[in-house]
């Protein structure tokens, strides 16, 4: 479930006719492009968002009312859960613990952020959780986290019930009808568990009351664990099916997997590796976005950017050519309706990694050749709105300070 589900990537890291005619995107199908289709390079306004007075902030999702959020660090280097607004910050607090975050792309513009947040409350079981690939500070572990959801109706954080028997849980995105998708621990003490955890967990779909009310998913047949990361109007979601391991992906993403109609898919059957094969985002039309694992690399260590979609199946997006040393490694987390992909490419150790632009999935654009007389460098893009604005993380060349960003094109495609 890297920064989403990956432990190495967290500490440095709807309507579709109508929005295309709003903001002039081609939807063009994917099988009539050519991998080389010519487009004019748009260039970004970029500025930095606001933090807490810490030295890390990064921006995870963006929805079509170019509100961002993500997380701001504290000066004690706790996290909160954060709101950017028309460049004002909104700190959104925690459930009592000393951390949360917004780690997904939540995407709806009905007033609803989701996302994970520590209670007050120790762990049971002495389980890691996620909350360790999450949060990056020294308080990261030690205390019960729940999957929270905000809204602007009622400006304050709320916790979301586990299953029978759980103590975790994690929400990850929202739609406009008042779904919220994620995962959570049920009762059983699975021998599969890995290292910190002993509970299973289920992907988790939370009806928003008041009462707030979860079922889960299935699973792929002989899977035991699974987690939700992403949903869209038409209720169609993501996520991942595999084993219950450590609650941070590995063995738990050995299915990318859409849940429609009330039944689970295989999306990427052919998968090179039977780990880390983890869906990111799904847009309106059900594209999906994320990335797969290497058969070489059972930690995670390099990945995969792929697009999936229904008249194409899927499509692996190569990270950036030409560096030196060479990029290997690319991740998608965000789309929009114009099938614009955004992520990022990383050498093999991660010393360069850099926020790029899949433009209908053809070869990745690198965002610091874009963004004009901003300095920082660019190191992540976690999400694009259909306007085309992108937020990410950046990190000050200079005082190595990490920035979330906002970047808005300022010319047309």
């Amino acid at each position: 479930m890297t920064t989403q589900f990956k432990t190495k990537r967290a500490s440095q890291t709807l309507f579709i006719v109508l929005i295309a005619v709003c903001y002039g995107a081609t939807l063009t199908p994917l099988h009539a492009q050519g991998p080389g289709a010519a487009k004019a390079r748009t260039q970004y306004q970029v500025s930095d968002l606001p933090g807490l007075g810490g030295t890390s902030n990064g921006g995870n999702s963006i929805n079509d009312q170019t509100w961002v959020s993500g997380y701001a660090r504290l000066p004690n280097r706790n996290r909160h859960a954060a709101l950017w607004r028309n460049g004002v910050l909104s700190d959104l607090d925690t459930l009592g613990g000393p951390n949360s975050s917004v780690t997904w792309n939540v995407k709806n513009t009905a007033g609803i952020i989701v996302g994970i947040s520590q209670t007050a409350d120790p762990q049971l079981l002495g389980e890691s959780w996620s909350s360790a690939a999450f949060y990056s500070t020294p308080n990261n572990v030690g205390y019960i986290n729940l999957g929270f959801v905000w809204q602007q109706s009622l400006g304050q954080m709320r916790g979301l019930p586990n299953f029978p028997g759980g103590n975790n849980g994690f929400a990850t995105g929202a739609n406009n009808l008042g779904q919220v998708v994620g995962w959570a621990e049920n009762g059983v003490h699975d021998p599969n568990c890995c290292c910190t955890q002993v509970l299973q967990f289920r992907p988790a779909v939370w009806t928003l009351g008041p009462p707030d009310q979860i079922h889960d998913l299935p699973l792929i047949p002989g899977d035991s664990s699974g987690a939700a990361t992403a949903i869209n109007d038409n209720g169609q979601i993501v996520g991942i099916s595999g084993i219950c391991d450590q609650a941070v992906g590995r063995h738990t993403a050995k299915h990318a997997v859409l849940w429609e109609n009330g039944t689970v898919t295989d999306i990427y059957p052919d998968a090179p590796a039977p780990w880390w094969n983890t869906p990111t985002a799904i847009n309106q039309r059900g594209d999906v976005v994320g990335f797969a694992g290497d058969p070489a690399f059972v930690e995670g260590d390099k990945l995969h950017a792929f697009l999936w979609t229904r008249e194409d199946g899927i499509r692996q997006l190569k990270p950036l050519q030409r560096r030196v040393p060479a990029h290997v490694d690319s991740e998608a987390y965000g789309i929009n309706e114009a099938r614009q992909i955004v992520g990022i490419s990383c050498d093999a150790d991660f010393v360069d990694c850099r926020a790029v632009v899949w433009n209908n999935g053809t070869v990745p654009t690198d965002l610091n050749e874009l963004k004009g007389s901003y300095s920082a460098h660019l190191e992540s893009a976690k999400d694009i709105n259909n306007k085309g604005e992108i937020t990410g993380r950046a990190a000050d060349p200079i005082t190595g300070v990490l920035t979330a960003y906002l970047a808005v094109p300022v010319t047309g495609q």
